[in-house]
């Protein structure tokens, strides 16, 4: 197949507004470096992390929720990004990616050329602790073309469209790693945040695929899809979850909030209760009383870098079918400012997918 020297692809330019999105077709195509391939993406889904780095939410000046700033930027927001070193403009955002592979570097068998792929979107380095996030440190998604290392290009064979798959790596990693590092086992009941976006929806299918008995705090709005990916009761957003269940009542909370509810979750773990967190979109400033940490013996644990076997678990979900993806609205990569436009009114339940 014969490519061009250049691509379509959205560079962000720096912090700030929607005018930081650039839409370019003279994009250079990369060349797969030793133990790369070249992926021809076809679908690439947006998530909170993309919104997050536009704005520079993630610097340490910041302590405002998600949604401030977002169409405009945060003023005064630092360079420091959410592995804590400067941001490096421009670059190319997009954490979701399916496609096929189209070239492959030294190093890595030929015969991969042709395979259909799903990007694991967290490259790990030697240390446990040395990574790279695709679409933040490295360029990701959004573009015809991007090239990630091998063993992070994973082979997926399913029926399912490049649309519903591209909803996949993000949001269902995030989820399916929250659930392992908090060691979620059947018969547990776990409390999910945020239950209606697109990690906390794949929090709500995998907890209950783990046999897991799953409350979910969502918009009433979106109860009834809440209650049809797995939840066996759905909540408001701004319960007293104290006066609801009492002060043991879960085994372990999936948090991707943060803000005003994070002292009443603790509080209604049971002791010995696990918190696992990956996001804080009502705010990354939080209550802790050490008290109830310490005297219930409770483990709050962050989840960012996936363990890893999460991600070739999440494939092998995908392709018996025992998860689905919740596709909510799509649009063309040129659409991009639409997109997050979109993504930002809260209104939709599950992922906004752009098409290549």
């Amino acid at each position: 197949m014969t490519r061009t020297a250049n691509m379509r692809a959205v560079l962000l330019t720096g912090h700030g507004g929607y005018d930081r999105l650039d839409v370019r077709d003279d994009v250079h195509v990369p060349t797969p470096r030793a133990n790369e391939v070249l992926i021809r993406v076809a679908a690439a889904g947006v998530n909170n992390t993309d919104i997050n780095t536009r704005i520079g939410w993630y610097s340490k000046s910041v302590a405002e929720a998600t949604d401030a700033g977002a169409a405009s930027g945060i003023d005064g927001a630092g360079d420091d990004g959410w592995s804590g070193a400067a941001f490096q403009f421009p670059r190319i955002q997009g954490a979701d990616a399916c496609g096929r592979i189209e070239a492959v570097g030294d190093d890595v068998d030929p015969a991969r050329i042709g395979e259909r792929v799903l990007v694991e979107p967290v490259f790990r380095g030697p240390r446990a602790f040395d990574i790279l996030y695709f679409g933040s440190e490295v360029d990701g998604g959004f573009a015809d073309y991007t090239c990630v290392p091998s063993m992070h290009a994973h082979r997926v064979v399913s029926k399912l469209s490049d649309i519903e798959l591209a909803s996949f790596p993000c949001a269902y990693g995030t989820a399916e790693n929250i659930l392992t590092r908090i060691n979620v086992q059947a018969g547990e009941r776990v409390l999910i945040t945020g239950a209606s976006g697109g990690v906390g929806s794949a929090a709500v299918q995998l907890a209950k695929r783990r046999g897991a008995e799953v409350i979910a705090l969502a918009a009433d709005a979106k109860a009834e899809i809440v209650r049809s990916l797995g939840a066996s009761r759905v909540v408001p957003r701004d319960a007293n979850l104290e006066a609801l269940f009492g002060q043991e009542y879960f085994d372990a909370a999936v948090d991707i909030v943060g803000g005003s509810q994070f002292g009443a979750i603790l509080n209604v773990l049971k002791r010995g209760g696990r918190y696992g967190v990956s996001g804080a979109i009502s705010g990354p400033i939080v209550d802790l009383d050490l008290r109830t940490l310490y005297l219930k013996d409770l483990r709050l644990i962050g989840c960012t870098v996936l363990e890893p076997d999460v991600f070739p678990n999440l494939v092998s979900y995908i392709e018996r079918g025992e998860i689905r993806p919740v596709v909510a609205a799509t649009y063309d990569l040129s659409d991009i400012v639409k997109a997050q436009e979109a993504f930002l009114t809260k209104q939709h339940v599950g992922k906004i997918v752009l098409s290549l």
